[in-house]
């Protein structure tokens, strides 16, 4: 089975295949129902799939929005027409995405900051006492 962010790469290649007509909202649609099928099955959310659960709050800060409107009518509020708020989405997630990642390096770097002799023990090589 693939993980939930490969499902959105392989929509990303082939929407018309996963959402029937290229559209934002259908997007959102397939997701929620991809989220859905796994919670009745009894299946832990993923890691991938808690994370996407923050998209929501990112979008509405990327884009400076306070109202409770959804990710996609939030794109799509700022796009042309449905086709092109996927095409947004994708570009917004690459760029969510991103930010997580340099998010965490910063995280990690500042700990190795803050704590240098943390992994001290892991690379220096054993003395014989």
């Amino acid at each position: 089975m693939s993980s939930f962010y490969e499902l959105i790469q392989k929509i990303k290649k082939r929407p018309s295949m996963y959402l029937g007509k290229p559209a934002i909202s259908n997007l959102r649609s397939c997701l929620a129902g991809y989220i859905f099928a796994r919670r009745e099955l009894g299946i832990s959310q993923t890691e991938q799939e808690k994370k996407f659960t923050e998209f929501q709050g990112w979008i509405q800060k990327k884009f400076n929005i306070t109202s409770s409107q959804s990710w996609d009518k939030v794109i799509l509020f700022y796009s042309e027409d449905e086709r092109t708020a996927l095409e947004r989405f994708f570009e917004l997630f690459e760029e969510f995405l991103s930010a997580d990642n340099e998010t965490r390096l910063e995280l990690e770097d500042a700990q190795l900051e803050s704590s240098p002799d943390l992994f001290v023990g892991k690379f220096s090589s054993p003395t014989n006492s």
